[in-house]
């Protein structure tokens, strides 16, 4: 039986950081906010 496609939509994606201290996660979000965010002046 063939199971129903997954249609991806949402123009969002949520990502969760697990990490010791120290170990990056703030720069990595960072980094990922940077890359892929819309900079929006107020």
């Amino acid at each position: 039986m063939a199971k129903q496609k997954y249609e991806r939509n949402k123009p969002h994606v949520n990502i969760g950081t697990i990490g010791h201290v120290d170990h990056g996660k703030t720069s990595l979000t960072a980094a990922i906010t940077k890359f892929f965010g819309n900079f929006v002046s107020y």
